[in-house]
This record gives C-alpha cells, sequence and structure tokens, in this order.
C-alpha cells in the first residue's frame, strides 16, 4: 500500500496520519473506526507483548486476564482512559488521546509482568474522581491512592527437606570449646580450593579389562562368578558355625572369667591387645575337638556296622547248615 499526496492537500502531517491508519487496518481494526485516526485528536499505539514472556501457556492466561470475562476488564479499561483498545496476537492496539494511551501502556506492561489488571483499574477511578476536586489539583494524590506490596505465598516444602532440616537441628546443638568458645557439633572443614576436576573413577569396562574378564565369554563370566559365590557362601556358613559352636562352650576353657572390681580399666586395656590373638587360638582349637569327636564317632559306627554284617552273614550260613541237616534226615 501506498500514500500519496495531491495538489488539493493542505496538510502533510496527513500522510503520518495515513500510515497509523494503514498500521490500525492491518491489525484487524474495523474501516471505521480506523478513519477516525485522520483526526487530529486520535492518536494511536502498538503494544507488541509477544516476547514479554517465554512461556506460551504463561502468556496466553496473563493476555486472557487484560480482556477479562466476556471483556469486562477491557471495557472498564476503555472507559477510564477514554481509548479504543483491540488485543489481538501478539500486540495490543490502542487509539484515543497521548494521556489515556499512556495509561493503557502501563497498564498492559504490568498484566504481562503478572501485576493483575484490577488493581490499576482501582487506581484509575480513584484518579478520576480526584481530578473533580479544584481543591486537590496542586497537591499530591499518593495519600489516597492504595500501595500494593507483593506478597511471597510460602509453597509448602516436600517431606524430605523438612526431614533434613530437623535432623540438621537435632545434630547442630551448640558444643563448648575448650577456649570458651562456642560452635555448632557438626560443623563441616572447609576443603581447599582446586582448579582441576576430581579423577575419574574406572567405568565397568576398565575394571572388567584389568582383572581380565572382558576377554572371557559369556559363559565362562556366569562360571567364575558362580564359583565366587559358592567360595564366599562357605566362608559365611563356617563363620556361623563356628559362632553356634561357641556357645557350646564353657566359659573356663576360653581363659580367665573373673577379676578384680578394682582394676577393672587395666583389665580392659589388656584384653584389648590380646583379644584378637586369644579368639583366633581358642577357635582353632574348638574347631579341631570337634573334627576329633566327629572323627571317633565316624570310626565307631563303621566298627558297629561291619560288625552287624558279620552277625548277619554268619546267621545266613548257620540257616543254611539246619537246612541240609533236614534234608539229609528225611533221605
Amino acid at each position: 500500500m501506498t500514500v500519496r499526496t495531491t495538489k488539493q492537500t493542505s496538510d502533510p502531517y496527513i500522510i503520518l496520519k495515513s500510515r497509523d491508519l494503514i498500521k490500525l487496518l492491518a491489525r484487524s481494526i474495523p474501516a471505521p473506526q480506523a478513519l477516525k485516526i485522520l483526526n487530529d485528536e486520535y492518536y494511536c499505539d502498538i503494544i507488541k507483548i509477544g516476547g514479554l514472556v517465554r512461556n506460551k501457556e504463561r502468556f496466553v492466561k496473563r493476555r486472557q486476564r487484560l480482556i477479562g470475562p466476556d471483556g469486562a476488564t477491557l471495557k472498564a479499561l476503555e472507559l477510564l482512559t477514554q481509548c479504543y483498545i483491540l488485543v489481538q496476537g501478539n500486540t495490543v492496539s490502542v487509539m484515543g488521546t497521548h494521556k489515556g494511551i499512556k495509561k493503557v501502556r502501563t497498564v498492559v506492561l504490568e498484566c504481562m509482568k503478572n501485576i493483575h489488571p484490577v488493581y490499576n483499574i482501582k487506581r484509575l477511578m480513584i484518579m478520576k474522581e480526584l481530578e473533580k476536586d479544584e481543591k486537590l489539583k496542586d497537591e499530591s494524590w499518593d495519600r489516597f491512592l492504595p500501595t500494593f506490596k507483593k506478597k511471597n505465598v510460602k509453597r509448602r516444602k516436600p517431606h524430605q527437606l523438612v526431614v533434613e532440616e530437623k535432623q540438621k537441628k537435632a545434630g547442630g546443638a551448640i558444643v563448648e570449646g575448650g577456649d570458651g568458645m562456642t560452635a555448632p557439633a557438626n560443623k563441616k572443614k572447609k576443603k581447599s580450593y582446586t582448579p582441576f576436576p576430581p579423577q575419574q573413577l574406572p567405568s565397568k569396562i576398565d575394571k572388567q579389562l584389568d582383572s581380565g574378564e572382558y576377554f572371557l565369554s559369556e559363559r565362562e563370566r556366569k562360571h567364575k562368578k558362580l564359583i565366587e559365590k559358592q567360595v564366599s557362601s562357605k566362608e559365611k556358613s563356617e563363620e556361623k558355625r563356628a559362632k553356634r559352636e561357641m556357645e557350646f562352650v564353657h566359659p573356663s576353657l576360653l581363659g580367665d572369667g573373673g577379676g578384680n572390681d578394682n582394676d577393672g580399666d587395666d583389665v580392659e586395656k589388656k584384653g584389648s591387645r590380646d583379644s584378637e590373638g586369644k579368639e583366633e587360638d581358642d577357635v582353632n582349637r574348638l574347631v579341631n575337638k570337634f573334627a576329633k569327636k566327629k572323627s571317633k564317632k565316624r570310626s565307631s559306627m563303621d566298627e558297629e556296622v561291619d560288625d552287624a554284617g558279620e552277625d548277619f552273614v554268619d546267621s545266613l550260613g548257620g540257616e543254611k547248615k539246619k537246612r541240609k541237616k533236614e534234608k539229609k534226615k528225611k533221605k
């Protein structure tokens, strides 16, 4: 679209007015309303709101908040500012006086910054009433205008954070040091700063390469794991069996259980040094003792079985001899 002047054009500013007319028609404003911009009393402004909010869902909600239910908020704003407002896509088109356009711009931008337009509408209503009073023309209106403060509503913390805070309060009891200074019990030591990153941990493949397991087949790996499990289970079972056998041993066999009460500290100190060696010797001695008993039992059982077998064989032989004698007598 182009704009040209003719010989009859008396006002050169009409070129700029026609430019604004084309802009408004491009923003879907009805032609009868857009033609009013050619009058000297009317001015226009196109407010871009598309890049003010990143999240699209949030942007749509705030734009709808500006329009209001059934366009009520937008209508109230038009009556207070005496401007024509149209919200279309990512822009807000405004037609009216300079003063009214300035008010609309502040309301629109604050709405996109999550400030509800109702607060600004209330402010504009009070200002309109104060304009009627001639006495207050030269005075400040700050005492009459409402001031709305932002309230940061505390959100409910997750359960895990609440538990951690309780643990910190319980464990962070104040302890008095030797120099009379008070410090928290679980104060962490500051780590020395190093610009280098921590050493990288070896991956699963690196560990397999070190142990040589990487070059084994899947079947060999499973077989190796099975053997390791069997060895560990045997060791654990032996330890448990030794502990169970220790319950049936008299305390006198394990060492001197008695001692004076007065020198209890000395006994504890000596016992802590020699306890490890004594326990190992006692366990080995008990294992040998029970092994001997088992071997004796087995040998006695074997002898009994042999005797019973011999008796059984003899009895069978005696019965055969008796039968032969009976046959001879019958003949």
